[in-house]
Formats: structure tokens, sequence, C-alpha cells
């Protein structure tokens, strides 16, 4: 695979259903086939948004399950999920060179744990939408990390939507702590985009100076998004026991687990290949508009003007600026693919 492939595989991971499961499998499986069309690719893309985002609708309709418990089980689910999948697509070979994968995917993995943890965590702390906004600067902090560790050259466009989208975010705080309510959940929702986009900018940088240029092999990063499950399952064990969920609760963080999180973390990954990563992003902040709705119209979780005026702002800002880009790529003729340096 050239280089070019693993930087959007690596853009691509950091980030109710309608097609059967044998069929979303089976889209999983063919991560080889080049034949995949660009309508389709688009089509699995808004299925993806769509599964990421029942985590806060379903979250509200638990019974007794605290915060460390959801998070313990759903990543135990997510894990037992990965396990199965990632079997059947690689096979036995994947367990025996798991323990001796390389640090970058160790690196990753911590990075995957901290945002399964942080998420969940988040959700139980505070609103849903207020969680979904703050995650949506995460392409915006992966911009200014590349720019900062990586040296990458970001255009006025760029920095313009950081600033925009900072004030959002600012907004949100700042009318937040005036109206007294805790903040606490807004900002461990702050760690999951700065870990996806420490994880984005670690993997970048190991694929520009580690990629074979002859054969283009480069390092499998998918079971990095396993360990990421276990350790996340292994660090709130503690906290999470004695357990306290119902069989009710258990199905519900089964199906998170298994359906909005595994299933859609290796679909992405699959159509990173066929897809831009601009464009993913774009059609990632569909998570946005389908969660808030969700936990709208299913737990009757209204958001807060605050939200929607910060919202408004950081989703503003990302639309124009990956537009833009992509815009841009199109008129010069160039490939849409990651940046380079």
């Amino acid at each position: 695979m050239p280089a070019t492939a693993h930087h959007e595989l690596a853009a691509a991971e950091t980030k109710s259903c309608t097609m059967a499961p044998f069929s979303i499998v089976a889209a999983i499986s063919r991560q080889e086939d080049p034949g995949m069309s660009h309508r389709r690719a688009v089509a699995l893309m808004v299925l993806v948004t769509l599964l990421w985002s029942i985590a806060g609708v379903v979250s509200r309709h638990l019974d007794t399950a605290g915060s460390f418990e959801v998070t313990f089980w759903r990543s135990l689910f997510n894990a037992l999920a990965l396990s199965v999948l990632l079997t059947a697509m690689r096979g036995p070979g994947l367990w025996r060179g798991l323990a001796r994968s390389p640090w970058p995917v160790w690196f990753s993995a911590v990075c995957w744990s901290v945002m399964f943890t942080a998420f969940m965590l988040a959700i139980t702390l505070t609103t849903v939408a207020n969680v979904l906004v703050t995650m949506a600067i995460g392409p915006l902090i992966t911009a200014l990390f590349t720019r900062v560790f990586l040296h990458h050259r970001l255009p006025a466009r760029t920095w313009l939507a950081i600033a925009l989208a900072g004030v959002g975010i600012g907004w949100m705080f700042g009318q937040e702590a005036r109206s007294g309510l805790s903040l606490a959940g807004t900002i461990v929702a702050l760690a999951v985009p700065l870990a996806a986009a420490l994880n984005f900018t670690t993997l970048q940088y190991v694929s520009h100076r580690r990629t074979d240029a002859q054969h283009g092999v480069g390092q499998d990063m998918l079971p990095a998004v396993l360990i990421g499950a276990a350790l996340s399952a292994v660090f709130t064990f503690p906290m999470a026991y004695p357990f306290q969920s119902s069989a009710h609760d258990l199905a519900l963080l089964a199906l998170l687990g298994a359906v909005q999180l595994a299933i859609p973390c290796l679909l992405v990954v699959r159509l990173s290949r066929v897809l831009p990563a601009p464009e993913i992003a774009l059609l990632g902040l569909l998570e946005v508009v389908f969660g808030v709705t969700w936990a709208w119209l299913g737990a009757g979780e209204q958001p807060a003007a605050s939200t929607l005026t910060g919202g408004t702002l950081v989703l503003g800002a990302l639309i124009a600026n990956e537009a833009l880009a992509m815009r841009g790529r199109g008129a010069s003729g160039q490939p849409q693919a990651a940046p380079r340096s």
C-alpha cells in the first residue's frame, strides 16, 4: 500500500442500523478490494455516523449502571466484538503477533483507551450535545498538532477555523460556569479530541519514516483498537466493581460495544482507503447532528442555548474549512490525500 493510503488510514482512525449485520461484516472484510464506488463509500460513512451517534440516547435509558461501570462494560463488549471480527479478518496470526506489536501500535492503543474511557465518562457527567460539540474540534486540534510537532504548514483558513472553534468552545465553557453548572463533563470530553489528535500525529510521523518505500509495506494498526478497548476495560474495572448493572443495562451496553463502536471503527478504517481524509472529517460531523437529535427526541434532552451557539461556531468553522480544502484540491487537480510534510 502506498504511504498516502496509510496517512488516510491514520486520519480515519482518529474518530439505528439499516444494513444487515452480515453485510456490514462483509464490507469490513474486503479491505483490499479497490472496487468500492465513491457513492457507496459515502453511504457507508453516513451509516458509520449513524451508528456512532446512538451512544448518547442509549446511555440515557440505562437503569442503574454508574459512570465507570458503563465505561467498563462498553469497552469490554467492544473488545470481545473486535476479537471476533479481527480474528475472522486476520486469522490466528493476529494473536501470535499481538504481544510483539511495535511501540506505535501500543501508543495508539493508549490513545484509543483514553478516547473510549473519556467519552463514556463525559456522557454520564454532562449533556450529549456538550460532549459531541466538544469532540467535534478534533480535526482542528489535529491540524494544530501537525503544525507544532510535524511542522506542516497550515493555510490561513485553517487558522481561522481553529480560532472560531476556540471561541465556540470558550462560549460553552463560559456560559456553563456563569450558570453554576459543573464543567467536569465538558473538561473530560476534551480528552477525546486531544487523544485522537495525538494518535493521528504520532501515526503520521511513523508512517513517513517507517513505510517501506520499495514494497509499500506499512504497520497494521487495526489491533491497536482492540488493545485500546481492553486497556479501557482493565483501567475502569477497579472503579466499576462491585457491579450494579441490570440485565437491561448489560444488553444496552453490549449494543454500544459491538454495534455503536466495534463495527463502525473497523468500517471507517476500510472507508479511509476510498474516501479522502477531508471528506471523512466532513461526513463525520453528521455524528453531532444525529447524536443531538436522538438525545432530544429519544431522551427529552434539549440542548442549551449556549451549546447551540457554541456548536454553530464549531460546526460552521469545520464545514467551511473542510469544504474549502476539498474545493481547493479539486480545482488544482491534486488527489485528495492527507497532508504530507
